[in-house]
């Protein structure tokens, strides 16, 4: 007799109203025992959700309270109900936990919640067939089917127990990293930079140790890795050469600390804000918003300048010819006010105006300048200095001469047209 029987043959005698009346108890006290925990709590939680009942400390709760109540009961009446209420507390369970801890993992991934969505239908399924008791038949035919690894033979109940206890496994090793990172490493590091590395290797560290307990639970031979293992060190001796080089730089590089995410960097000619720093590659976002993604390795062999690194000062310089007629002192103090007059240029060093050459076609001056923060707009800076100088030499009656290369050009060209 199914469980859908039997809550069938209750509705036709006494004991349904009670069994309704321990389950509303149940449900009810697991909602106050997880409100009552969690109310000084943080909310939004892996145990506790947004509203609590959202959480999972709520169906694990109310899943205990309803097996206690179930063991009582069954000595006294019929518990149809309550034997019904078990799988459909534990599928909830099962997927409040998946969810909750893929969310809090992976907050931005797509495949999480591909695995959420297929881990809730699984659950429900294994609780429908609980419910209807097909769970013990469909486990004899899984059983019954046998698969050849080798000289090895296996049933199909055994590989998918495998994958169930595996899978479980590690969605406890991530809820466990997950709360050493923001419980732990949060107030013992500081340093952005340290935090992430020291996440990075809790967590490969923690999830290499639950995958080998869910395989030796699972009956698996560990001592077959060793052959795996030989032959991954000699894949990365030939073929991930390039692969180990990017993980071991971006290990290097979070502990010696050259490179922290919020560093304003310049690499082969791209430069930007380092957003975050993989263990693989690092990205880095320009001021225009493009993202680029860095390999690790070329970071550790390539020249790296990092602006933010000392000082957040950086010397500039713009180029101005005018008139063999100027007067070279005044034009350097029209040129030192000017860049002056700009934002973000610093006055300590003062900017200073270089007669830089003289020639046929007229006077060259460099403005040497320091800006501050040049990772919120260098040219921009450099813009406001050269109008701020046209502006000033216009003025002053100052006459600007064309560029010698100009000159060139235009005597070429009309040789050209003659």
């Amino acid at each position: 007799m199914t469980a859908l029987q039997e809550i069938f043959l209750d509705f036709q005698n006494s004991s349904m109203p009670m069994e309704l009346t321990v389950l509303a108890a149940s449900l009810a006290l697991a909602w106050m025992c997880a409100w009552a925990l969690g109310r000084g709590g943080t909310r939004d939680s892996i145990l506790f959700g947004r509203r609590v009942v959202d959480g999972l400390l709520f169906p694990l709760l109310a899943l205990v309270f309803t097996l206690a109540c179930k063991t009582i009961l069954v000595k006294f009446q019929s518990v149809a109900l309550l034997k019904l209420a078990v799988p459909v507390l534990l599928a909830l369970a099962v997927i409040r936990l998946i969810a909750r801890v893929l969310t809090s993992v992976f907050p931005e991934s797509h495949g999480a919640r591909l695995i959420e969505r297929a881990v809730s239908w699984l659950a429900w399924a294994f609780a429908v067939m609980w419910i209807t008791g097909l769970l013990q038949p469909v486990r004899e035919e899984l059983d019954a089917i046998e698969l050849s690894v080798g000289k090895s033979h296996v049933s199909l109940l055994h590989v998918l127990e495998v994958i169930l206890n595996s899978s479980f496994v590690l969605v406890l090793t991530l809820w466990l990293s997950a709360f050493l990172e923001s419980k732990v490493l949060s107030r013992a590091l500081t340093d952005l930079s340290m935090r992430k590395v020291a996440s990075n290797a809790m967590r490969a560290f923690l999830l290499l140790i639950g995958m080998l307990l869910a395989l030796s639970a699972s009956g698996v031979d560990l001592t077959a890795l060793s052959v795996l293992g030989g032959a991954l060190g000699v894949g990365l001796g030939f073929g991930l050469q390039k692969l180990a080089a990017n993980y071991v730089s971006g290990f290097v590089i979070l502990l010696e600390r050259s490179l922290r995410i919020g560093d304003y960097v310049r690499v082969d000619g791209f430069e930007g804000w380092v957003t975050d720093i993989k263990t693989r590659y690092t990205l880095v976002r320009a001021i225009n918003g493009v993202e680029s993604v860095i390999p690790n390795e070329l970071l550790m062999t390539q020249r790296v300048e990092n602006l933010s690194l000392e000082s957040s000062h950086l010397l500039q310089n713009c180029m101005f010819w005018v008139g063999l007629q100027s007067h070279v002192e005044e034009v350097q103090k029209l040129l030192a006010d000017a860049a002056m007059s700009a934002d973000l240029v610093i006055a300590d060093p003062a900017p200073m105006a270089l007669l830089a050459e003289v020639a046929p076609q007229g006077l060259r001056f460099q403005l040497n300048f320091w800006m501050d923060d040049p990772a919120h707009g260098q040219g921009l800076v450099k813009s406001n200095v050269n109008r701020a100088a046209l502006e000033a030499l216009r003025k002053a009656g100052v006459l600007l001469a064309p560029a010698p290369y100009e000159v060139q050009l235009v005597k070429t060209t009309e040789i050209g047209t003659i």
